[in-house]
């Protein structure tokens, strides 16, 4: 599949990033990436290992374990002798007076944070709860999104960086068993997400599957145990267990579904 002019740009970047990290031996930084651009950072393995990148030197980290999207860090605690943190903080966004607040969506908080006109790229994950939202974002807009963000849809809120992101309680994810005649990823998906087989097909010619972060367009890939699944606007789930045949020969596996 040939790149877009924007996918080209990004691989540049990329590129750049790398080199300038390890020609100056200085950590650099992506902005948040998001799961296509993530697939197009993931391309550009061959070429970043012709520049002498390896996996060491690489870090892909959102704010929280399983990120949707994440930022890229270019630099080896081994080689440069020391560690520096990803730019990442975590805004609680609650309301004013939570009697009166709206149940507000992960669409109202994206909302009015670009309604201030800030960019996507300086966003990482949103987690929602009924009135409430969990931001990661870059450090650099942090303290603009707490000044200037007063309003989500008709509800008053208040913003404030927290301290510990290690102590935002997160939703657990729900857990399944599926039944599959096979181990294929299209299968496992239809029956996870309740779909028939031909509109899962449709997921995949429509480029929403990603399989361990990467666009999976053959949808008879085999799946296994610690694999991560994501459909765009589905959400996404894990492989968290080997998978067992049953007496009647069908595969049975555990998932952890997110939504």
């Amino acid at each position: 599949m040939e790149l877009r002019e924007e996918d080209k740009l990004l691989k540049k970047r990329i590129k750049d990033l790398a080199n300038r990290s390890f020609s100056q031996n200085i950590y650099t930084f992506t902005s948040f990436l998001g799961l296509g651009e993530l697939d197009v950072f993931y391309q550009t393995g061959k070429e970043l290992a012709e520049l002498g990148v390896t996996q060491k030197d690489i870090k892909v980290y959102g704010g929280r374990e399983n990120a949707d999207r994440c930022v890229v860090r270019f630099g080896n605690p081994e080689s440069f002798g020391y560690e520096v943190d990803f730019p990442i903080v975590c805004i609680n966004i609650r309301p004013l007076n939570e009697k009166f607040a709206d149940a507000l969506s992960h669409r109202d908080f994206l909302g009015a944070l670009m309604n201030l006109g800030i960019d996507r790229s300086t966003l990482g994950d949103i987690m929602v709860s009924e009135k409430e939202a969990y931001v990661f974002c870059l450090d650099s807009i942090a303290e603009y999104i707490c000044e200037n963000l007063s309003f989500v849809k008709h509800t008053s809120v208040i913003c404030k960086v927290v301290e510990n992101i290690s102590d935002i309680r997160e939703e657990a994810p729900a857990e399944m068993n599926v039944q599959v005649a096979s181990e294929r990823v299209d299968a496992v998906l239809s029956k996870v997400l309740n779909i028939s087989r031909g509109d899962c097909l449709d997921l995949f010619k429509a480029g929403k599957v990603y399989l361990n972060g990467r666009l999976c367009e053959n949808n008879s890939k085999a799946v296994k145990s610690g694999d991560v699944v994501n459909a765009r606007g589905y959400g996404k789930f894990i492989i968290s267990g080997e998978m067992t045949t049953t007496r009647k020969g069908k595969l049975n596996v555990k998932i952890l579904r997110y939504k």
